[in-house]
């Protein structure tokens, strides 16, 4: 199944290098093609045609600007007398570079495949080749078998087993009038199930969510069929949060003899007690001497390691099955730096009421200007005016945040930034194309999302003045390199911003894989992972790196990405807070904090970026972010010492959420891991 890139940060490259196949090159849909488009509430972003070419093979084109990150690419499908695809030609690229993708069957009945990632060969007989990428609508192909293997599902190459579920009809209009849609979930290719729309026949009709695929004219309707999916898994996690949040799992609990992570102090105590009882830490102590009441489970904690539950403060939350699995891998608390606000409400309600396993955290909502390039999901405005009433109505909403994006006109920013501030709002974001990190925090800024961000004080003019294109990550690719960390004007940028108190939130695990990976191996956000995920995700995790350009080589990018690393560090230095988010699973934040220590953090620095400081920042510190008596009983427990080794953190052994004793192994399990990650 093609990957889907429902949400991306970035926008895309326009010049293509290495062997990809440039856009007029590509085929041409002819008159009468099918048509899809793919679209959201800040309207369309592209589209993808289908027809049958004159010697009987399925052709696809699809065409797309994501806030101008590009794809072009088209699918040739030859079919075998079964119907199974038996060669399958991709072209194009997209933001991962070249789309060149090839399989086919000799006569031998021997499957073979070539991406830009892998290769492969292998016996095909029953089986069906799971392309890397193409055209998204080339996936119907997969549903369609999916339905007709029934019960059985289908096993997949290069790995893996695919099935389906199908739900009951709905009615939707169209521009033919009425008709009827079915939501189904696909497994195998997700770490959970994945919603697809099948019409009443039980073929493909479309994909809904964020970003929606649906044909031409059915735009409209991909809201309701997002919130009619969104209310078909919040069914599903409400009976596993059942299944966790009972009364057996809040019983007191004794975690004694182990070495505790104190966030304040930014110290490591070993010997240490710690008493959990009716959702808070009841006490702590010294190893041994806390008196439990009757009915205790007491866990030895000898070779384990007692920490606050960590932070990402840069995970854009909405997917309920995601925020399961960052319980599961330890996270207790968030900072979404842009979620739609019914979407947030209803994480809020649910989760209150006990039917949704989720970390505790805050939410910002994104503000961009009305433009082809604001961020989709935004509340997009035309005038300072309008801004700040999407203020005013992020505030109303009861929500933490406003986030500004790059399209915004920078003259809107101070106004709508002292509405924000008026009302106790925290403002961040991206900076704006025009404006330099330092005009936005003169501006209003109370912190900055993404590393490329603060390297934009030194890139040139005209890459600032395009910094809600390509340019905010081909600039820094670029020029990055070259930029002297310790020359007089950045040393007074830092200053400047420490300072003013301002927030730096890198997420420089979004741009390592981007701007080192040549598609040979996995980057090392995920590799600890690669054993215990299923393995389609597995083989969507494995990129070929931003394309180059320019006469640019990938080391060249890889010193740009060095010097990103050693602008955390000098950040560092001079005071300025920063906070550790991942903008993606979450799966990524321990390496985020590992890549901070090369920073020149410390050990214990790198984890109060994701413990006491985000909690700071939120205002949510009097109650967590550290183990003291009277706080909220967000902790983990991990195996191994974590003072060693940062990576020990992803070897959690339970966690305790609001109070909650949750099994690790169980949180996995249910998380769509088949076990503990490297």
């Amino acid at each position: 199944m093609r990957r889907i890139l429902l949400a991306s940060l970035l926008a895309a490259n326009t010049t293509i290098a290495g062997a990809s196949i440039p856009k007029e090159q590509l085929m041409t849909p002819p008159a009468g093609a099918r048509h899809y488009t793919i679209s959201s509430t800040a309207g369309k972003h592209g589209d993808v045609w289908s027809w049958t070419t004159p010697d009987g093979r399925v052709a696809y084109r699809m065409s797309m600007s994501l806030r101008g990150w590009v794809t072009e690419t088209d699918e040739l499908v030859t079919l075998a007398p079964d119907k199974r695809p038996s060669a399958i030609a991709i072209r194009g690229y997209t933001d991962s570079g070249d789309a060149t993708e090839n399989f086919d069957v000799d006569a031998n009945g021997t499957a073979s495949w070539k991406t830009s990632v892998d290769s492969g060969s292998a016996p095909f007989g029953t089986k069906r080749y799971n392309t890397y990428g193409g055209p998204w609508l080339a996936g119907e192909m997969d549903i369609n078998a999916l339905v007709a293997a029934g019960d059985k599902g289908v096993d997949l190459l290069p790995t893996g087993h695919a099935g389906i579920k199908i739900g009951q009809p709905i009615e939707i209009d169209g521009p033919q009038g009425k008709k009827i849609v079915k939501l189904a979930f696909i497994t195998g290719y997700g770490f959970t199930p994945s919603p697809v729309w099948l019409d009443g026949d039980n073929r493909f009709f479309g994909n809904a969510g964020v970003i929606a695929l649906l044909p031409e004219g059915y735009e409209k309707d991909g809201p309701k069929l997002k919130d009619i999916q969104d209310k078909a898994i919040a069914d599903m996690v409400r009976d596993v949060a059942h299944d966790f949040l009972k009364p057996a799992n809040r019983t007191p609990t004794l975690v004694d003899n182990v070495l505790m992570f104190d966030s304040v102090a930014g110290k490591y105590l070993p010997n240490r007690a710690v008493l959990i009882s009716n959702g808070k830490v009841a006490a702590v102590g010294a190893a041994g001497s806390l008196k439990v009441p009757a009915g205790t489970t007491v866990i030895d904690g000898k070779g384990k390691t007692l920490l606050p539950g960590l932070w990402d403060s840069h995970q854009h939350v909405g997917d309920d099955w995601n925020l399961l699995q960052n319980v599961a891998t330890g996270m207790t608390n968030y900072r979404s730096p842009g979620s739609m606000i019914d979407e947030a409400l209803s994480i809020y309600k649910r989760r209150a009421a006990g039917d949704l396993l989720a970390p505790d955290g805050k939410i910002s909502v994104i503000i961009d200007r009305k433009d082809p390039l604001a961020a989709q999901g935004a509340l997009t405005v035309s005038s300072a005016a309008e801004t700040i009433a999407a203020v005013d109505k992020i505030k109303a909403a009861g929500l933490w945040g406003v986030k500004f994006y790059t399209s915004m006109n920078p003259a809107w920013i101070a106004p709508g930034a002292a509405e924000a501030h008026k009302l106790g709002l925290h403002v961040h974001g991206h900076v704006p194309a025009g404006m330099r990190p330092l005009d936005a925090v003169r501006a209003g800024y109370d912190e900055v999302t993404h590393i490329n961000f603060i390297m934009m004080q030194a890139m040139p003019q005209e890459v600032v003045d395009k910094a809600n294109t390509a340019a905010r990550l081909e600039g820094p690719a670029k020029y990055g390199k070259d930029v002297d960390l310790d020359s007089p004007a950045m040393r007074a940028f830092y200053a400047e911003l420490s300072k003013r108190g301002t927030i730096i939130d890198p997420t420089l695990t979004v741009w390592e894989p981007l701007m080192t990976s040549d598609g040979s191996a996995l980057s090392p956000e995920y590799a600890p992972f690669a054993d215990v995920a299923p393995p389609a995700v597995v083989r969507g995790w494995k990129i070929s790196g931003y394309p180059l350009f320019g006469g640019l080589t990938r080391d060249d990018f890889r010193k740009s990405f060095d010097k990103m690393v050693g602008l955390v560090g000098r950040l560092h230095q001079a005071g300025v807070r920063i906070v550790a988010g991942t903008d993606g699973y979450g799966l990524e934040l321990v390496r985020e904090l590992e890549l901070y220590q090369l920073a020149g953090l410390t050990n214990a620095e790198s984890l109060q970026t994701a413990t006491i400081i985000p909690a700071r920042m939120t205002g949510m510190d009097g109650r967590v972010g550290s183990i003291a008596p009277g706080k909220t009983a967000d902790i983990i427990l991990v195996d191994g010492d974590v003072s060693k080794d940062l990576t020990n953190l992803r070897h959690v052994r339970t966690v305790f959420l609001d109070g909650y004793r949750l099994d690790g192994a169980a949180l996995r399990q249910a998380s769509g891991l088949s076990g503990m990650p490297r």
